[in-house]
């Protein structure tokens, strides 16, 4: 199979994909004044063709932060493409699409992948793809775009996850999560009197959540929203440790990217070494994959701002362009197989 990206930095869909032609399926990223009149337009210019769509930055070796972005996959891929309506009420409700999905794509564990796009409610939305991936044991791998919208075979859908089964039939797929950050020291807490529906803490082992968090690290009110970027929350989930981000201060309460429920054992992470872990993510993706086709991936938002700020975001996507073609989108929140995590970051590997 091929990877197609392209892109313009002034939002022009048409140079976005000049030279794209055939293509098996498409992932549009683009700017919040044009996402709909992009959407119409792929639809008009490849008509047919399976295709899924965000409001979001988009990359190669280059980051378009408003512009628009197109990923294509080209050259021996099957792939469907729909959506899941109303996932804040009952995305379950809408499952029969993927099922009959994954029997129109034939889908198998070594050669197919999930993307998927979403516009909110995402540990909700992952829990219930789960249900139907797990049977086939489908990996996923996807993230959340802006404004509360995404697209599917050329129409936009509020409330909704878009998502793409792709099956590679020149060989495996295979979905990695790479975490920055590690415990620091031995802090665990409790949370205690959550809004789960607003994603709020109000308190750690019975204190303000808030305060709990500048007593330990030192830092102002004001400090707390960039503070994140080093020092975010983590639940643990078996060998897996979710991240968790602090979106806003709510009086003496912190709201985060995602859900936190009381009775929830929560640990401090703090930022490791983010080029070495860089570094042995791409050796252990070829060493499972000596010959690779594509990669795309999933960053997170945070992860792209402390990137840029300390001067690496260039150096990391020419990194990741060491193995071959590397395209992807900048996400809100990441996806991984049924997990909903901040501040990292997940991609699908094609042979």
């Amino acid at each position: 199979m091929k990877q197609f990206f392209g892109m313009s930095q002034r939002g022009d869909l048409k140079e976005a994909v000049r030279g794209l032609t055939n293509p098996q399926l498409i992932l549009l990223m683009s700017n919040s004044k044009q996402f709909e009149e992009h959407v119409k337009e792929l639809e008009a210019l490849y008509p047919q063709v399976p295709s899924i769509g965000c409001i979001g930055m988009c990359y190669d070796t280059r980051v378009a932060e408003q512009g628009v972005g197109v990923v294509a996959f080209l050259n021996g891929v099957s792939a469907a493409a729909n959506v899941l309506e109303q996932v804040s009420v009952m995305p379950i409700k809408y499952i029969h699409r993927l099922k009959e999905d994954l029997r129109k794509v034939n889908a198998s564990q070594s050669d197919t992948i999930c993307i998927d796009f979403c516009s909110g409610n995402d540990a909700c939305v992952l829990t219930t793809i789960h249900t139907a991936l797990r049977q086939q044991n489908i990996s996923l791998v996807g993230g959340t775009g802006d404004g509360g919208k995404v697209s599917a075979n050329g129409k936009v859908y509020p409330d909704s996850v878009a998502y793409a089964l792709v099956k590679n039939q020149g060989g495996k797929v295979k979905a990695y999560k790479e975490n920055i950050y590690h415990q620091m020291g031995d802090y665990k807490f409790i949370a205690s009197q959550t809004d789960k529906a607003n994603y709020r803490m109000g308190a750690l082992n019975g204190q303000s959540a808030r305060q709990v968090y500048q007593d330990i690290l030192h830092v102002t009110e004001q400090q707390i929203l960039t503070q994140t970027f080093k020092n975010p929350f983590g639940k643990l989930n078996g060998d897996e440790t979710c991240i968790i981000s602090i979106k806003e201060v709510s009086g003496n309460a912190l709201t985060c990217f995602r859900q936190v429920n009381d009775s929830d054992v929560l640990i401090l992470l703090e930022l490791g070494d983010y080029k070495q872990t860089v570094k042995e993510t791409i050796q252990k993706i070829c060493q499972d994959f000596p010959r690779r086709s594509a990669v795309f991936s999933i960053n997170c938002l945070f992860r792209y701002k402390l990137f840029s700020e300390n001067g690496y975001m260039n150096e990391y996507l020419r990194d990741m362009n060491t193995l071959g073609s590397h395209a992807g989108l900048v996400g809100y929140g990441e996806h991984y197989n049924n997990h909903f995590v901040n501040q990292s970051m997940t991609c699908v590997v094609f042979e």
